[in-house]
């Protein structure tokens, strides 16, 4: 379908993830699980999230499966992407850190902290993800030029504490949708109770502002926009 060859494209542009199942290293595959329902970016832009499970097959009974984190190495692009990590799944739907596995600690700060905002006349939940990474590899583009380094300036200073990553805005929404349906469990912040934001568009789409003529749209992307991946 048109929206899976998108997001392809998409995670391909941005990570490197190839866009053809043959050319992504065994014992690894993509295993394609669902959309979410629309939501619209504060750039006007309507994103359909295509939701799919990076994963490696076991290569023995006897073997662990391999972890992504550990044997794909990400090509980032830095026009698009300051940097891939990881985050906890479930921890999207919790409003404090899940304990840390053996031998690990967690940074300073806190996980979670929201908001109500007002998006044309509808109340939208903002969430803001501070993500430990003080116990994994995280991949950034190489500073060769001189967008490159600031993107890793911006990255820098989107880290509100050290060893912590910050995940808000649409990216928050989407994740926290996502663990909801794939937990069937509700989360313990406040939060839009619909999935998506079929209402915001509708209102969108009445104003024209949807239509990329229109005289007061914004760019598609912006400076600010840059976002980080996990």
């Amino acid at each position: 379908m048109i929206v899976d060859q998108i997001a392809r494209r998409e995670a391909y542009e941005e990570i490197g993830l190839p866009m053809d199942d043959a050319r992504i290293p065994k014992p690894f595959r993509i295993e394609q699980l669902c959309y979410l329902p629309p939501s619209l970016a504060r750039t006007h832009l309507v994103v359909t999230p295509c939701v799919a499970f990076l994963h490696a097959d076991r290569t023995s009974p006897d073997s662990p499966p391999a972890l992504v984190e550990d044997s794909m190495m990400p090509r980032l692009d830095a026009r698009e992407v300051a940097a891939v990590f990881s985050a906890p799944f479930y921890n999207f739907l919790k409003a404090t850190d899940l304990p840390p596995r053996p031998g690990e600690t967690l940074p300073p700060g806190h996980w979670y902290d929201g908001a109500w905002t007002n998006y044309k006349g509808e109340q939208w939940r903002v969430h803001n993800f501070y993500v430990p990474v003080n116990n994994q590899r995280v991949s950034r583009p190489r500073r060769g030029s001189a967008a490159q380094i600031e993107l890793a300036d911006q990255l820098e200073v989107s880290q509100d504490h050290e060893g912590r990553f910050k995940v808000w805005g649409l990216t928050g929404r989407v994740l926290v949708d996502a663990a909801r349906i794939a937990y069937d469990e509700e989360p313990e912040m406040e939060h839009n109770l619909d999935f998506g934001d079929l209402k915001v568009i509708k209102i969108a789409q009445d104003e024209g502002a949807l239509d990329e003529s229109h005289e007061n749209s914004p760019p598609v992307k912006r400076d600010e926009d840059k976002p980080a991946k996990m």
